[in-house]
């Protein structure tokens, strides 16, 4: 399983506090998503970051 951060992000947070095993903030102050490959142990908390996300901008994929 893989996340995307597609365009549209705020920039608010949310899934790097959430999930940071798989997002982080760029240095643009946007996030993206850091693994290729999420490991099985932190899906649930990036699923939680994914429904978290306050505009709908991350996918699962795979």
């Amino acid at each position: 399983m893989k996340y995307v951060v597609n365009d549209g992000c705020i920039g608010c947070g949310l899934c790097a506090s959430t999930c940071p095993e798989v997002f982080s903030m760029g240095d643009d102050g946007f996030a993206v998503a850091t693994l290729e490959e999420v490991p099985e142990e932190v899906l649930g908390s990036a699923e939680e970051a994914k429904d978290g996300c306050p505009v709908g901008v991350i996918e699962a994929d795979g």
